[in-house]
């Protein structure tokens, strides 16, 4: 395991932080729609991996309190992103869905962000671009540990 503390590696460490820290923002900023917060992105983001999830698996998932997910809920059905309907086994829950509006949005932002990330790959040599084409796994790999 690499000591990441000092020396090489915690310079390594503290710049792949920046670096997300600095092209997350720059991404954020490719919305297609303002009025949805990075957050209610996220959460339509989750519904469009897994399907369909309770308000409890979404905050979970998405690591903020039950309280906070049922108010991001309830914002993104009244913009009809998604739907709510009986859970199929315990009558006291709901599964939460995201609506085929909410698909278009979540495809349109996708192929802006992809756009803008293309355009600046554009700037990076051959060995540059393979480089971080063979990183991409492993930062993946960090998103989701």
């Amino acid at each position: 395991m690499p000591d990441l503390t000092h020396g090489d590696d915690a310079a390594a460490v503290n710049s792949l932080r920046s670096a997300v820290m600095r092209l997350s923002r720059r991404l954020k900023h490719q919305r297609v729609d303002e009025s949805l917060s990075p957050t209610e992105m996220s959460v339509l983001g989750t519904l469009s991996n897994c399907g369909q999830a309770t308000p409890g698996e979404l905050a979970r998932k998405e690591h903020v309190q039950p309280p906070s997910m049922t108010r991001i809920v309830a914002l993104l059905e009244a913009k009809g992103l998604v739907r709510l309907e009986p859970h199929p086994e315990d009558r006291r829950q709901k599964v939460v869905t995201k609506t085929e509006q909410a698909e278009t949005m979540l495809e349109e932002s996708r192929r802006k962000r992809n756009a803008f990330l293309a355009g600046l790959v554009d700037g990076l040599d051959e060995d540059e671009w393979a480089k971080l084409r063979a990183a991409a796994p492993v930062l993946e790999k960090l998103a989701h540990l």
